[in-house]
């Protein structure tokens, strides 16, 4: 199953919900890995979820998108298959894509942190200390 980009608006959550819902064996816990956008936290998405006990949501920290290095990926991606292109349709997009993991597949080096745990949470502290004295 394919992930989806943060929906817009909750009903398009809920849609993805019913369709793992409908595609998983119903003895299958699911867990799920979310941001912390709203529609996440819709009132109707939690109740939805209140009747399927076999949803487990995760969450990421907020503020801590330098955990996420499928982020450096997903910019490789668009810097080196996307941005440039020329799409008269959905499935020529989706052919570059599929172009592209196979080249990157075929030769696949892991990213690797340069950055010290220590350098890491002084910048967050930085960033809090400013964000206490704006408010």
């Amino acid at each position: 199953m394919e992930a989806i980009a943060n929906p817009i608006r909750h009903q398009e959550f809920l849609s993805f919900l019913r369709r793992l819902d409908r595609e998983y064996p119903k003895d299958l816990e699911l867990h799920l890995i979310l941001d912390n956008y709203g529609t996440h936290g819709h009132p109707k998405v939690k109740a939805w979820l209140s009747q399927r006990p076999r949803f487990h949501l995760h969450f990421v920290p907020t503020s801590s998108s330098w955990l996420n290095l499928i982020e450096v990926w997903f910019s490789q991606l668009t810097n080196r298959a996307i941005r440039r292109g020329s799409f008269g349709a959905v499935g020529q997009l989706v052919t570059a894509i599929h172009r592209y993991m196979e080249a990157h597949n075929a030769d696949p080096k892991p990213f690797v942190w340069t950055a010290s745990v220590e350098s890491i949470l002084e910048k967050v502290n930085r960033c809090r200390a400013i964000s206490r004295m704006e408010h």
